[in-house]
């Protein structure tokens, strides 16, 4: 009876911490989604490498971490990769690759009856259709949607490094300052301005104009 009320008292103290985080007719499925699944989850400060994660921990506990943000879109796209992770743990005993074909099948399965415009707008559904079609590791590895969800990110002095113009000077987070010079393939190749060497960025990471 006490490990019946400890789950519940959980569960509402899950639901309560992320259905404020989802856009409005996503909470229904994901109260749904959570209440048959026993798995913490937190709300982190922003973290610069990733949006979330999910461990299990050595004593057995399962815990998600999501970062706080006002995207709701974002937020959602995160909790069901992992939440699939959370599934493909439980349901396989070997080792798998973290994003293997298990993984893109059970994150299909569990974001497609979120896909329609009702919950997303039209552009990220649509972005989001097509990158199901074999999901990678981080939504941030698809230019086109992850450009499309940064438009509901709270605005700030940040731009990423496909905004600026060839030649443009900027500063990352640990106040190092490069220039900006050409593209190569899907990067951008930019100069240390200190040292002179050449570093190839990611067309969307966030860094400060100077």
């Amino acid at each position: 009876m006490e490990k019946y009320y400890l789950f519940h008292y959980q569960l509402h103290k899950t639901l309560e911490s992320v259905l404020q985080f989802l856009p409005k007719n996503a909470k229904r499925q994901v109260s749904e989604l959570l209440i048959v699944r026993d798995v913490t989850i937190k709300i982190s400060k922003k973290r610069n490498t990733k949006h979330g994660d999910f461990v299990k921990k050595p004593n057995g506990p399962y815990q998600i971490t999501i970062n706080k943000t006002s995207n709701s879109y974002r937020f959602l796209i995160t909790l069901l990769h992992e939440l699939a992770h959370y599934d493909v743990c439980r349901k396989c005993a070997h080792y798998i690759k973290p994003h293997g074909k298990e993984w893109k099948f059970t994150f299909k399965k569990i974001l497609l009856p979120f896909l329609n415009t009702k919950i997303f707008p039209e552009p990220i559904c649509r972005l989001l259709a097509n990158y199901m079609i074999n999901p990678k590791a981080s939504t941030d590895r698809d230019f086109h949607l992850a450009m499309a969800l940064r438009k509901y990110d709270k605005q700030n002095l940040k731009k990423v490094v496909f905004e600026l113009k060839n030649g443009q000077s900027f500063q990352i987070r640990n106040g190092r300052k490069f220039k900006k010079l050409a593209k190569r393939r899907k990067n951008y190749e930019c100069e240390d301005l200190n040292s002179g060497k050449l570093y190839l960025f990611s067309p969307h990471i966030e860094v400060i104009p100077i």
